[in-house]
């Protein structure tokens, strides 16, 4: 398959999370200029792995899996908070509050290391959402997600099943797979 030429940004995301999706929902209207046009690219990952591949090659899709991707028309790839920051630029109705993300004191971006932490923190805690998909909670996260068990069990909310991992281990490298991919390999 050849490579696309990409004129937009691309935003991917993993269309099994729960939280993930909704940030796409939230985001797909707002990249839409007053004309009509489309500022960004929005792409799930997994429903079409060969699509990911011909965008850039040297993706990993667990790693896309596991942090926000932007990929740019110059072919870099933005990542984390960065990727955000660029997600914003691309929002025509956000775009004005953007240049804080620039601001640089010394070669320090006080704003955009605040939305990187702000990234790094939603990660971690998506599970708490109900995101199937993420696994478990890092270990910083596990009591917070205690206290709102406790919480839901004294208020007499309905339990919620436990979430599944999405992905399981595999033993080269630790690296993470879905069942589907261990089954092409053998």
């Amino acid at each position: 398959m050849p490579k696309p030429e990409l004129t937009k940004p691309v935003l991917l995301f993993d269309d099994e999370c729960g939280v993930c999706r909704k940030i796409a929902g939230w985001v797909r209207p707002l990249a839409k200029s007053k004309s009509g046009n489309t500022t960004l690219l929005i792409r799930p990952i997994g429903n079409d792995p060969e699509e990911l591949r011909a965008l850039n090659p040297s993706l990993d899709i667990w790693d896309a899996y596991a942090t926000i991707h932007v990929l740019m028309p110059n072919g870099s790839m933005k990542l984390g908070g960065e990727a955000v920051g660029e997600v914003f630029r691309n929002l025509p109705e956000i775009r004005w509050l953007t240049g804080i993300f620039s601001i640089s004191i010394y070669g320090f971006r006080p704003f955009q290391s605040i939305l990187n932490l702000a990234y790094v923190i939603l990660a971690d805690v998506r599970p708490l959402f109900g995101c199937e998909s993420c696994g478990t909670p890092r270990a910083w996260v596990r009591p917070i997600r205690r206290i709102i068990q406790w919480a839901e069990d004294i208020g007499g909310g309905s339990p919620r099943p436990k979430p599944a991992p999405h992905f399981t281990s595999l033993s080269t490298g630790g690296r993470l797979a879905s069942p589907d991919l261990e089954k092409e390999s053998t």
